[in-house]
């Protein structure tokens, strides 16, 4: 089984803002690929336990906000026993361009809480995970990642979103190693 964990904050107020690239991209999934929507509430998040292409599959957006998200990606993983190496986190980056996408086998957090959470809560850097580029910040960082991206900046991020979306895809239908030279 595998587990895909978009990260954001809940509430209407951080809807569509850079810091919920993770959740946008877990329901822009759900929509184009599956037909089907994350309304399940429990493991202090939201999910969907699903079969995409004869594959197990869960997508998990953690209700706690971005810095305890470990908090519910371990708890839902005790509770359907799924392994490290089957965990794939995707998030927004700073230190990508806008609207580029990373994938990664591990490594550390780059400064991103919702990560260091999950890193925390998992003891372990070796985290799967795909990184979308937000860019630099001019002013503020939190003001930056809470914010929604301009009008420039929209166009490369929805095209972001639907790459990570075809990312998730190959990485049910291929594995991870073959998604990461198709998409890095």
């Amino acid at each position: 089984m595998l587990l895909f964990v978009g990260l954001g904050n809940p509430g209407k107020e951080y809807e569509n803002t850079r810091h919920n690239i993770g959740f946008s991209t877990l329901d822009l999934f759900c929509k184009n690929f599956l037909n089907q929507e994350i309304v399940k509430k429990d493991f202090q998040g939201e999910y969907l336990k699903t079969n995409y292409k004869g594959k197990d599959i869960i997508l998990l957006k953690p209700m706690t906000y971005m810095n305890l998200s470990g908090n519910s990606v371990r708890e839902l993983m005790q509770f359907y026993k799924i392994k490290l190496e089957d965990i794939v986190v995707i998030y927004d980056d700073m230190d990508l361009d806008v609207g580029h996408i990373r994938l990664r086998l591990s490594g550390s957090s780059g400064g991103h809480k919702g990560i260091q959470s999950i890193i925390d809560n998992l003891s372990s850097q070796k985290i799967k995970r795909i990184r979308i580029g937000i860019g630099k910040s001019l002013y503020s960082v939190i003001e930056y990642v809470l914010g929604q991206p301009d009008k420039e900046q929209a166009p490369f991020i929805n095209q972001a979103l639907n790459k990570a979306c075809l990312a998730i895809e190959d990485i049910i239908v291929n594995g991870f190693d073959h998604s990461m030279c198709h998409f890095n």
